[in-house]
């Protein structure tokens, strides 16, 4: 597994949109291996595909148990060709992203979201995520059409630059 670099804000690729995965086979489950490495090691919560200059529709979600509000289920799984088919709710919430180091904002969020997928295996997923893990999820998939959080800020005065010392007691990346 290796370490991969992390396109930054204003590289042209995060702007685009990734193409559909036909069928996974080894060299993507290696590309999501070292994505998953590349966005513990960040550290980050989640990781798209071209974040790391693959314009590929493949995400990693790592949200811990209790992430952020007690209560919330672990949610870590790598998700391939993912599509959010129902959204309810909605709710404010802060982001950061991997891309856009030492930056936050407050984004509107779906509360709740299903979401339709392929897994690393090439079976059909189907999950149903709440809170945190559907701020990841949405996070994540917007990625793939080439939109990033600030797009989604309705509140400009809302996006902040992060102190330095705060950026090191853990991930930014929503």
């Amino acid at each position: 597994m290796a370490l991969l670099d992390i396109l930054i804000e204003g590289d042209p690729r995060l702007r685009q949109k990734a193409h559909k995965i036909r069928h996974v086979d080894d060299s993507l489950r290696e590309l999501a291996a070292d994505m998953f490495v590349t966005m513990v090691e960040a550290p980050g919560v989640g990781l798209a595909a071209p974040q790391v200059g693959v314009l590929r529709r493949m995400i990693w979600v790592h949200v811990p148990a209790d992430y952020h509000e007690s209560g919330d289920p672990e949610l870590s799984l790598a998700l391939v060709n993912p599509e959010i088919v129902r959204a309810r709710g909605r709710v404010l919430g802060y982001e950061g992203c991997l891309s856009i180091p030492g930056w936050t904002g407050e984004v509107p969020r779906a509360e709740v979201v299903t979401v339709k997928a392929v897994g690393l295996d090439n079976k059909p997923l189907r999950i149903k995520a709440h809170g945190w893990g559907a701020r990841v999820l949405q996070h994540e998939i917007d990625h793939l059409d080439g939109i990033l959080f600030i797009d989604r800020v309705e509140d400009k005065s809302t996006i902040v630059e992060v102190p330095e010392e705060e950026q090191t007691e853990g991930p930014l990346e929503p």
